[in-house]
């Protein structure tokens, strides 16, 4: 009998299709963004943990210069597939694939690194945070200080209101809708710019919850159906060249309930609040937006000569 815990690992994605992570070796964009941040933070010597390992990918690339990695999967056909990728590539016998829990998992010794890479768009669904959190508190009761360096080091989260087009060959369907940052997509709208809603410092002790309530001046006419949530994911500092090497997740477009139409000027009210690792609907069912300041109607200020 599953606990309560596990059946939602089960539905919130620990249990994801094999072939999803295989559409994550085909994401260029993120290989590359591990792998350069991987090789800066990894030195020769080290020793790694990977938690929630997947293909094996990661521990792979940290294969490459560490000693020892230890790769923990709760999900037995990602356990079998990354031993077999790893069998099939040079340094894979660096990396020892572990079937047991992120939950509760401890390496049999101290780490250098860890990295987890369990991420969705605004930290929902997938089980970073609490992870982490808890393997935090865990290492420090086994080996005491120093924690080791956490892959990502930081996560940034905005939020952005949009018009969104929801046609679809005239079929109306407000959907929930993931887009690939740095592209044009016709029939998406920004309605203003983006606001940071949560800073995720890995080092520091993290809530799990998020409740916010922020405010956007509207820079166009139009009606506000959807709030974009953006996830930009700190994966090393460099501080020697003082810039950082960032992962963001596609952007996610989740539709109000209720329309707001909107005026240039207005200023539009937006709240939202859920807990990290939560679904999506959880966090639809409690985001709502509303004009808090209506430009036209304000009075007008005339300049006399």
């Amino acid at each position: 009998m599953l606990s309560e815990r596990e059946l939602e690992s089960c539905y919130l994605g620990q249990f994801i299709p094999v072939h999803y992570h295989h559409n994550m070796l085909m994401d260029t964009n993120r290989m590359h963004s591990f792998r350069a941040a991987i090789a800066h933070v990894v030195q020769p010597g080290m020793k790694v943990l990977e938690l929630g390992g997947g293909t094996g990918v990661l521990s792979w690339f940290a294969a490459q210069r560490a000693d020892k990695v230890y790769c923990v999967d709760f999900n037995p056909d990602m356990v079998q597939e990354a031993r077999r990728f790893l069998a099939m590539n040079p340094g894979g016998d660096k990396v020892e694939v572990i079937h047991a829990d992120a939950f509760e998992y401890l390496p049999p010794e101290p780490v250098d690194v860890v990295i987890c890479e369990m991420i969705h768009v605004a930290m929902l669904r997938e089980k970073q945070v609490e992870v982490i959190e808890q393997f935090k508190r865990r290492y420090l009761q086994r080996f005491g200080g120093p924690l080791p360096v956490f892959l990502p080091e930081a996560v940034l989260m905005a939020a952005q209101p949009l018009q969104q087009e929801y046609d679809f060959e005239g079929f109306y369907a407000p959907i929930v809708q993931f887009q690939q940052p740095g592209m044009l997509h016709p029939g998406t709208v920004e309605m203003s710019q983006p606001a940071v809603y949560s800073v995720i410092d890995f080092t520091q002790p993290n809530e799990t919850s998020y409740s916010w309530e922020g405010k956007f001046v509207i820079d166009r006419d139009g009606t506000v159906n959807a709030i974009r949530f953006v996830t930009k994911n700190i994966l090393s500092v460099v501080q020697e060249r003082a810039t950082t090497i960032d992962w963001l997740n596609h952007f996610m477009s989740l539709p109000l309930d209720k329309p707001v139409p909107v005026k240039q000027g207005d200023v539009l009210q937006v709240r939202f609040a859920y807990r990290a690792g939560g679904s999506i609907p959880s966090l639809q069912a409690r985001l709502s937006a509303s004009v808090l300041y209506h430009a036209a109607l304000q009075p007008q200020v005339v300049a006399y000569a």
